[in-house]
């Protein structure tokens, strides 16, 4: 017997057949997890790092010089008030409601670099709680895939996405709530944190044109465009230079360790420095490649599966950035983990991908460490990780090709939001 619930605002919760784990526990488990990680960074809250004490630790956490280089003691608005000049720091470099959120921090701890940090960690903390809330409301006890992961306990709070995580998660429940416009606000409220939420508007619209609702589909992507104005618009009439740091830093920023395009150009041009003076021919082609693969992992899904519900192709859009982006920065993993829950539940393909993330993390800061001369591995190893990871990737899309697709509870008055039974 099929256990959907009724459309009745008493019918808005998942089957408890499907929850054989309470909120409660989840959210105990969230909590180790995150007390976990802020003890693992806590030897680098300080902020005195000249022993290497982030590489021999693994405790490095972008919040801590952060603190600094964005010059967020003291009373000044991040880009309203000019930066002051610095040779090598960038600042300002973060979308708005980012740079706010540290703003919030630094206005609790002034100049104090472990008051900073914890200030940090209760905001993200509170992120992460509203992300494994919205999973909960979906797919119950599959939260846990948010709340135990290895994922999160390192790059937790290791820098600010999960104010994006969060935002984006929360965008899901109310689509299926049929809250359009909610959902489309919260998109572009998390756009307005990180880039990557903007395209997850893609598949949600295209739900709606699959479920023959285009007027739905319309007023998620004007509600997803609007609230990203309604934030973005003050800061570039205000300050149109300092707004567009955020732009102008990514166009121009090198390929990064972390991304196969900086290993592919080191082992063919044996000189992986070279790649930054390509850095408009690496985007032209990081975006190339990311159109191709999405559209051919698109095409290989609607072949095998026609009807198969659009807001899935969430899952692959990130997964196909990440794969060929310039940059993966190694706490981008907390974008796929709520994705994991709800498009692709395979605990083997998670556990796999967490054990490559976290290769990923201890030969990356390892690595560093040799190269400050603090003890450490050598590069080949940190790029065996990072291919191993992206290896794991491709073997998810695979799988996302080949798996019938899930069904997620619909509070939609027909019960069915266009999803097709697993």
């Amino acid at each position: 017997m099929d256990a959907r619930p009724e459309p009745t605002a008493a019918g808005r919760h998942l089957p408890r057949s499907s929850r054989p784990i309470g909120l409660g526990l989840v959210l105990v488990c969230l909590t180790g997890t995150l007390i976990l990680g802020a003890a693992s960074k806590a030897p680098c809250a300080s902020g005195e790092w000249a022993d290497g004490r982030q590489y021999r630790l693994l405790c490095y956490s972008d919040i801590v010089p952060l603190l600094g280089t964005e010059q967020l003691a003291g009373g000044r608005m991040p880009l309203l008030d000019q930066c002051a000049s610095s040779p090598d720091a960038n600042c300002d470099e973060y979308p708005v409601l980012t740079l706010y959120l540290m703003r919030t921090a630094g206005w609790v701890s002034d100049t104090d670099y472990p008051t900073f940090f914890g200030a940090n960690v209760a905001l993200l903390w509170l992120c992460a709680g509203v992300t494994v809330v919205c999973l909960y409301a979906m797919v119950g006890s599959r939260a846990l895939i948010f709340a135990l992961s290895p994922t999160l306990l390192v790059y937790g709070f290791m820098n600010w996405d999960l104010l994006a995580v969060a935002l984006a998660t929360a965008a899901f429940p109310a689509f299926l709530l049929r809250r359009d416009v909610l959902a489309g606000a919260l998109l572009g409220l998390g756009a307005s944190a990180k880039f990557y939420p903007a395209m997850l508007v893609v598949p949600l619209i295209l739900q709606r044109l699959q479920d023959g609702e285009p007027d739905r589909a319309i007023r998620l992507g004007w509600a997803a465009a609007g609230s990203w104005l309604a934030v973005n618009i003050p800061f570039l009439i205000a300050a149109p230079n300092p707004w567009l740091t955020f732009f102008r830093y990514n166009a121009s920023r090198c390929a990064e360790f972390d991304s196969l395009w900086s290993i592919g150009w080191r082992y063919l041009d044996h000189d992986g420095a070279a790649a930054c003076s390509k850095t408009g021919l690496i985007n032209m082609g990081s975006s190339l490649a990311f159109a191709v693969v999405f559209i051919i992992v698109w095409a290989a899904k609607a072949r095998r599966m026609p009807d198969f519900p659009r807001w899935t192709l969430a899952f692959p859009i990130l997964v196909a950035f990440l794969l060929t982006s310039k940059v993966y920065s190694p706490q981008y993993g907390l974008w796929l983990l709520p994705l994991f829950a709800l498009a692709l539940p395979s605990l083997r393909t998670f556990v796999a991908f967490s054990l490559a993330d976290l290769a990923v993390f201890v030969t990356r800061f390892r690595w560093f460490g040799h190269l400050a001369e603090t003890s450490g591995v050598q590069q080949w190893m940190f790029e065996l990780a990072v291919v191993l990871r992206a290896a794991v990737l491709v073997w998810y899309l695979l799988q996302w090709i080949r798996r019938e697709p899930e069904v997620l509870p619909s509070f939609a008055p027909d019960g069915e939001l266009g999803m097709a039974p697993a």
